[in-house]
């Protein structure tokens, strides 16, 4: 009954194509059992692109020994290739500008006669490449790891299919059944906090023996994990966060996949991993770094005096042995990731991409796979991660860097690393208050060195790095100081879930799976609900207000979006900064004093506020800016010359 009515879809939306298009009749061609093959990926394509290439992956038994056809104007095979493995062939496809949306079948012919036929879907695209906004310094960022942050649906806590099965909350590494549909309950919080964007950690399909949770050793490209929920659902959180006029941003992984990834057990070509050979003599003793000379040394992208064996460590190496490492100089897989990505941002209508260890694939195809998504969504933005330290690294990756080597990245948005450091470092520095601050001064002085600094992605920690209140000594002065100076830079900021209410994994400082914790209230068995307010103590509430406060503030100010930024050397154990825009000037102050301090005014006369009238955004307290300012207390002030 199901293939019946498949085939009168397929008859009706064949009769229903303009007169381009001959009305077809109920044949056998039709008739033919529909999807007989095993894959074809893009699963579906769209029409109206700047390119009309399309490439089709189809694995099949055997189906190297087919020859395949298509009948339906406006597409048409341009060439077939065949891999090494004959479960795999290649169709490279030619859309014309003219082609109508529609259903259409694949037709394998192999020598014998015999056929096999796979339907195959152009949709039309929503809407056009211009419109794909992607995120900006207007956006604050909330970074999730799913698994951890709210289960909204008991019934796909497991599924018995996959290889990991158990949830564990007791254990940091299990899964602990968070999911899409507990972000999608939850959106309204997020955007009452005053995000206007959200970013969910790797939510395909992780089919692991262990530590399935994270999501970043993916094994189906364009699978939703069943544990997160499914497309729709996905799809479903992309429209609730548009509706609230926030942005969807998709991590994504290029450099690696998932050891039980499906094409792992029949790779189509010698060359799809790196070090493919080595790894499938030795499946059973596989040690990445004495076979192969694995290495971390992400410098050698830069170093002119780099050996050639250090970058093929860094580029040909295994991130771990759990993730073989894609070989993207492969023609055929670099045409599969870019064209994965694209499927993505015009499936779920994505408002960015974040690429996970951006250093470590192939530098020429992370060039060429930003510039193809910028070249058709000229208004998107991807951020790349380079967990670096270096502002000179950290820069070598940002679009219209004056690279030596004449290296182009087409990425806007690199990681701050950098910044991130000196913050935490900064605050941290108790014995010589001038000179903590001055880390932060001239941490912000290395712009100088980025082509636009505003958009570089900031943040104080995130999935991969230990809570900001553990590294700030649970000083809850010294975290509100971190994350007030963070968002008013010129700057995009990620702020990790649960920073709000001071989470923390001071138990073990770094431990990945702590660093990951349950949002509490994500269960409906918790004590505290942070969603709520319920359970929490004086302390994190206070954090939440203030976190809210300056966001729902920084969402409408145009001089922390786009103003001119300003800023005076440390002095006296105080640092100001300012941004200015128009009308609008923000104030932020550092004061490190523990004793209270009045300052002259005078050195700061040059920003035009004499005489002025300025707000406390936290307190809401109204301050004339005249001769001094008399600072009371240990932490941070921002203030402001808007009235509302």
């Amino acid at each position: 009954m199901k293939n019946l009515i498949l085939i009168f879809v397929v008859v009706f939306l064949f009769s229903c194509q303009n007169g381009e298009q001959k009305k077809m009749e109920f044949s056998k061609e039709v008739t033919a059992v529909i999807n007989e093959i095993e894959r074809v990926e893009p699963p579906n394509w769209f029409i109206g692109f700047k390119d009309n290439s399309l490439q089709l992956l189809v694995k099949e038994e055997n189906i190297g020994a087919s020859n395949p056809s298509i009948s339906y104007n406006g597409v048409t095979i341009e060439k077939v290739s065949r891999a090494k493995s004959n479960n795999y062939l290649f169709i490279d496809v030619r859309i014309d500008a003219s082609t109508i949306a529609g259903v259409f079948n694949i037709d394998f012919t192999f020598n014998d006669g015999t056929k096999k036929t796979h339907t195959y879907e152009l949709k039309s695209r929503e809407k056009q490449s211009d419109t794909y906004v992607g995120f900006n310094s207007s956006d604050a960022i909330y970074l999730i790891t799913p698994d951890r942050f709210a289960n909204g649906d008991e019934s796909n806590n497991i599924n018995l299919e996959l290889k990991e099965t158990a949830i564990d909350r007791s254990d940091n590494y299990k899964r602990h059944g968070g999911d899409l549909q507990g972000i999608i309950n939850h959106v309204d919080y997020i955007s009452d906090l005053g995000f206007t964007a959200v970013w969910p950690t790797p939510l395909l399909l992780n089919d692991m023996a262990e530590s399935s949770y994270h999501g970043y050793a993916i094994t189906d490209y364009y699978k939703v994990d069943s544990r997160f929920g499914n497309l729709s659902l996905y799809k479903k959180l992309a429209d609730e966060l548009r509706k609230r006029d926030m942005k969807l941003i998709m991590d994504q992984v290029a450099n690696h996949c998932g050891i039980g990834h499906w094409w792992v057990k029949d790779l189509p070509f010698d060359d799809w991993l790196n070090h493919q050979k080595n790894y499938e003599e030795n499946k059973d003793n596989w040690n990445i770094e004495t076979s192969i000379g694995s290495n971390h040394r992400r410098t050698t992208n830069q170093d002119l005096y780099a050996s050639e064996a250090d970058r093929k460590g860094n580029n040909e190496g295994w991130f771990s042995p759990k993730m073989p490492d894609l070989n993207q100089r492969n023609p055929f897989l670099a045409k599969y990731i870019i064209q994965n990505s694209i499927w993505w941002i015009e499936t779920l209508g994505l408002g960015g991409i974040r690429q996970d260890t951006y250093p470590y694939p192939d530098k020429e195809f992370m060039s060429n796979w930003a510039g193809t998504i910028m070249n058709e969504y000229p208004n998107f933005s991807i951020v790349g991660e380079e967990w670096s330290y270096n502002p000179l690294i950290v820069g070598y990756w940002q679009k219209g860097a004056n690279n030596k080597d004449g290296y182009k990245s087409n990425l806007k948005s690199p990681m701050d690393f950098p910044m991130q450091k000196a913050i935490v470092e900064g605050l941290n520095e108790e014995e010589e208050w001038d000179k903590g601050l001055i880390k932060l001064y001239e941490g912000l002085a290395n712009d100088f060195h980025y082509t636009t600094p505003k958009d570089i992605l900031i943040f104080v920690d995130n999935h991969d790095k230990t809570r900001v209140f553990t590294e700030l000594w649970q000083d809850i002065r010294k975290v509100k100081t971190a994350l007030s100076y963070m968002l008013v830079l010129p700057r995009i900021p990620q702020v990790y879930y649960g920073t709000e209410i001071l989470m923390n994994d001071t138990a073990n400082p770094g431990d990945h799976g702590l660093i990951r914790s349950d949002f509490p209230g994500g269960w409906k068995d918790d004590t505290i609900n942070a969603f709520t307010g319920e359970g929490l103590n004086e302390y994190q509430k206070d954090m939440q207000s203030f976190v809210t406060k300056i966001l729902n503030y920084r969402k409408h100010s145009a001089a922390i979006h786009d103003g001119k930024t300003l800023h005076f050397a440390p002095f006296m154990g105080t640092y100001f900064l300012f941004r200015i825009k128009d009308d609008e000037t923000v104030v932020h102050i550092i004061n490190k004093n523990e004793q209270p301090i009045t300052l002259d005014l005078k050195r700061y006369e040059e920003v035009g506020l004499s005489g002025k009238k300025l707000k406390n955004i936290i307190t809401g307290e109204d301050f004339i800016w005249n001769d001094e300012i008399h600072l009371t207390e240990k932490g941070s002030i921002i203030l402001t010359t808007k009235n509302n």
